[in-house]
């Protein structure tokens, strides 16, 4: 009965129930419609066995129930696109990778180098992977676990940056202008000017660190970050200011540490915020540089003079520990002592002495010597040397002092007509010149003035310069003295006799002498004659007779066209002496004329007297004679 039965039929079953299957396997094939298949009629003992209905004696599945077994089985994978972070869990281990499962249906193998940052890997172990592509190009998953940890520390330091708070990190290496910072795995920038408060100039030091930082800048675009270890000091000295600012008061006195030393004063530490010295606090005295009182680490005792709580300044003061010198003045320092101190500074007008410390004088220009000129102080003083001085002025509630020099030696004036009379003759040198005179010092402080025009008798100086210079010894005699205004008037000139009443003779008008043109001026030249003796020629005067002018350093002959003796002046001219010349030729022509003229009408005179009678040929020859007279006449006249 078994051998009835048809393999075709069992064959077709079997089809039909492998084509349900894969139907249900597969999302993307539609399901099929239900067909008939018509098989031929065979008659035998099973002729009305059910082929569709299975062992569970179920008939078959509705329209409902197989979109449901469809989604059930659609659930059954994970649902994941390029890009995303999945949680995955490690299936099996190869000498070089990891066999991971995130729940797709295929599994994906990453390289145990991205394993490296933990210290063991193991089968079952839970990691996060980043998606790169579910299937490439040969159908296989691509995971990272490396970029999905980059991601992550993406996110947190995004998240840090905007909550501002505080993460640590790796200091893997050195690079141009800083360190490279690994945060969870992702590189980030540390600048060398955000390692510290203070300048580090050696990187290498913190290579191989982990270091706390603080997220300052981000970029999206390029996911880069810039962190700062910097900003972290900063805000604990910000928090250390803010609780010292709380407790200061005018007046405390703080125990501080020398910071750093500046031209202007120095900054002390006061543990954990800084305060400012300034130079003219530090001490009573003067000084020229906070170094020469104070240094780096040195620890000392500071008052708190002001302080602002908005700009977090606060200024210090170390003299102010001591007393004021001006309020306990020592004895010695009263009105008429004579002191000795120490320059400190000099200015135009005077120099200020150290007496004490904190304690100075001012010693005015006027008050160095008995000398009415100007004194520069700069010459007189020397900064850093000792002199004495006699005290004139105390003022102690200006704190101020005028001192005097001159005044611990006795008035020379008092006896200025005495030894400097009128006409003496006196030794001086040369201190000043000036375009109108020479100002010469004696050795008692008395000093005078030589006007410009009482230098030389013969020389006309248009500068004093040209007759002597500073630091040169000159003899001079007394003309004038005015003990009122403390005025001497000198004269160097009048140690000799005036020549000008020997020159009056020597150099008459008209006469002629060979003279050196020495300058040329605007106005004409100067020309030097015998004797030193100076003359002026005009333009005009120096012009010669091929009508070129005179030159400088050339000699030529001179004639004297004015002599004003009590002017002391005298004028000269070159083209006098060739135009007098040529007018004596011409003169010279004229008086050889004149004479032929008159030898001519003697002898006329002398033919008329013999001639008793004219004849008509006589007439004729006398009026030809008299032409010629008469043309003869009119040329000796021209």
């Amino acid at each position: 009965m078994e051998d009835n039965i048809e393999q075709p039929k069992a064959e077709n079953q079997e089809s039909t129930e492998t084509t349900s299957t894969e139907t249900t396997t597969t999302q993307e094939t539609p399901k099929p419609e239900a067909t008939v298949i018509e098989h031929p009629q065979a008659s035998g003992a099973h002729d009305d066995f059910d082929w569709s209905v299975d062992k569970k004696h179920v008939t078959g599945y509705t329209d409902a129930e197989i979109v449901e077994f469809d989604k059930f089985y659609e659930q059954s994978f994970s649902t994941i696109n390029d890009g995303e972070i999945k949680s995955a869990i490690i299936m099996a281990l190869t000498e070089t990778d990891a066999v991971v499962d995130i729940g797709y249906k295929s599994d994906g193998l990453i390289s145990l180098n991205e394993f490296r940052d933990l210290d063991e890997v193991n089968v079952g172990d839970e990691v996060e992977v980043f998606v790169v592509e579910k299937e490439n190009r040969d159908g296989h998953l691509v995971l990272s676990r490396k970029q999905a940890r980059a991601y992550r520390a993406w996110e947190k330091i995004v998240n840090f940056y905007k909550t501002g708070e505080v993460t640590s990190g790796l200091i893997t290496h050195k690079t141009k202008g800083g360190l490279i910072v690994d945060i969870f795995g992702m590189e980030t920038f540390l600048p060398g000017s955000q390692i510290d408060v203070k300048p580090v100039t050696d990187y290498d030091q913190f290579v191989g660190k982990t270091m706390e930082f603080k997220v300052v800048k981000i970029n999206e675009e390029i996911r880069n970050a810039v962190v700062s270890h910097k900003a972290l000091i900063e805000s604990d000295i910000e928090a250390q200011r803010a609780e010292i600012m709380g407790k200061l008061e005018k007046g405390q006195v703080l125990e501080g540490t020398v910071k750093n030393v500046t031209d202007f004063g120095a900054f002390i530490d006061l543990g954990g915020i800084d305060g400012l010295l300034y130079i003219t606090d530090i001490s009573w005295g003067r000084i020229k540089h906070p170094s020469e009182v104070l240094e780096n680490g040195q620890s000392l005792n500071v008052v708190i003079l002001d302080f602002d709580d908005d700009k977090k300044r606060i200024s210090l003061g170390l003299k102010q520990l001591t007393d004021q010198p001006w309020e306990k003045l020592p004895e010695e320092i009263k009105e008429g002592n004579v002191v000795k101190g120490k320059v400190v500074n000099i200015e135009d007008y005077g120099a200020f002495i150290e007496i004490e410390p904190g304690i100075e004088g001012l010693v005015h220009v006027s008050e160095i010597t008995w000398s009415n000129q100007p004194i520069n102080a700069k010459e007189y003083f020397t900064e850093g040397n000792d002199y004495e001085a006699k005290i004139v002025a105390i003022d102690k509630e200006e704190k101020k002092m005028s001192l005097s020099i001159k005044a611990m030696t006795e008035d020379p004036w008092d006896k200025i007509e005495v030894e400097f009379a009128e006409g003496t003759r006196h030794t001086g040198v040369v201190k000043n010149l000036t375009p109108y005179g020479v100002f010469c010092e004696f050795n008692d402080g008395i000093g005078g003035m030589i006007h410009i025009s009482d230098l030389s008798w013969v020389k006309r100086y248009n500068h004093p310069s040209d007759f002597t210079k500073v630091g040169d010894e000159l003899e001079v005699m007394v003309l004038n003295v005015d003990s009122e205004t403390r005025k001497l008037s000198l004269g160097h000139k009048q140690l000799e006799d005036d020549p000008w009443d020997t020159f009056e003779s020597t150099f008459p008008m008209g006469s002629t002498h060979e003279g050196l043109l020495i300058r040329k001026e605007d106005k004409g030249g100067i020309v030097q004659l015998q004797y030193g003796l100076e003359a002026f020629a005009p333009t005009r005067h120096l012009r010669k007779e091929d009508e070129k002018s005179v030159a400088a350093d050339e000699t030529a002959q001179f004639m004297i066209i004015e002599f004003d003796r009590n002017e002391k002046r005298i004028l000269v001219s070159h083209s006098k002496t060739w135009e007098a010349e040529k007018e004596m030729e011409k003169e010279a022509g004229r008086q050889e004329a004149r004479a032929n003229h008159d030898r001519t009408k003697k002898s006329m005179k002398s033919m008329q007297s013999k001639i008793e009678k004219a004849t008509l040929g006589d007439l004729d020859v006398l009026a030809n004679l008299k032409k010629k007279m008469e043309g003869e006449e009119k040329g000796g006249e021209s």
